[in-house]
């Protein structure tokens, strides 16, 4: 939930930007002789830039409600608060404006960075965290949870990104090489994934791999049971990534396909018996790569 210091401060620039605008847009010259500027030959552009100004108000004020939740109006005006001191700063150092016009930008840009900055931050953490994802209790095609699955025998449970991320392709790929070792020493794999059922068995058929158990979790539940989380910019976008996920496609041959599901879910894989967690295996990034014999211990 954002502080209430966020909703105090984006409504105090909605009502600042608000007063702004109305007051600027009904005496567009008052600026100008302050500054002791010449007058623009235009008023009226300058009343729509305070019209502007006054709508951006309208927009912080409803964003105060939930700050978190309205990030992309306050990325906009944050946008807004770097680019316009650095626009004025270009002209004052080319002689174009005084240096005393600045005083607009402390009071319109500068004193808002800081607060602005830190409810992007804020919301960008609370999306991480994911605290609105579902818990429900998730079954296979066969109606199987994963506590009865492993009642009988060890179950590696693999967590996959979405199918059209090239190192899903490749978890698929290297499940359908180490299978036979894998079931050979009584261990079930599992699937779990956020497209429809229907799709995944689809897919999954591509690596003879339709007739394993397999979870459709499109809230999420399962991977929030066993805290995978959200990936972070660098573990998405690294260029050790970029790299790892440049060979993935073209010297091995797995593709890219359309984004089916979150594309920043992290992946994972667990070895599960009686419900429990015996061994674990949490990717650094998204193109961590498990053994998955390995870490079954076979």
């Amino acid at each position: 939930m954002p502080a209430r210091w966020m909703k105090q401060w984006m409504l105090a620039a909605g009502v600042y930007n608000i007063v702004w605008g109305v007051v600027f847009g009904v005496f567009p010259n008052a600026l100008f002789d302050w500054a002791g500027m010449a007058r623009p030959n235009y008023p009226e552009l300058w009343q729509c830039i305070a019209m502007i100004v006054g709508v951006y108000g309208v927009g912080y004020a409803a964003a105060s409600v939930n700050p978190y939740r309205h990030w992309p109006v306050i990325l906009v005006g944050f946008l807004g608060k770097v680019f316009g001191p650095i626009g004025f700063l270009q002209s004052a150092l080319t002689g174009r404006m005084p240096w005393k016009f600045g005083t607009v930008n402390i009071f319109n840009d500068l004193i808002w960075l800081v607060p602005f900055f830190l409810i992007l931050r804020g919301a960008w953490r609370a999306y991480l965290a994911d605290p609105g994802a579902e818990r429900a209790d998730v079954r296979d095609q066969n109606g199987e949870s994963v506590d009865s699955l492993s009642k009988d025998q060890p179950v590696l449970l693999v967590f996959l990104r979405h199918f059209g991320c090239t190192f899903c392709r490749e978890a698929l790929a290297d499940l359908r090489v180490q299978r036979s070792r894998l079931e050979g020493a009584g261990v079930r794999i599992a699937l779990v994934h956020m497209s429809p059922d229907a799709e995944a068995a689809e897919f999954f058929a591509r690596y003879s791999l339709d007739d394993v158990a397999r979870f459709s979790d499109p809230g999420r539940g399962l991977y929030r049971r066993f805290e995978l989380r959200r990936g972070d910019w660098g573990q998405l976008f690294g260029l050790a990534v970029w790299l790892r996920g440049a060979r993935a496609i073209v010297a091995d041959g797995h593709g890219l396909g359309a984004l089916a599901g979150d594309g920043f879910q992290m992946p994972g894989a667990f070895l599960v018996l009686d419900g429990k967690i015996v061994r674990e295996f949490r990717h650094e990034t998204a193109a961590s790569r498990p053994d998955y014999c390995k870490l079954a211990a076979v």
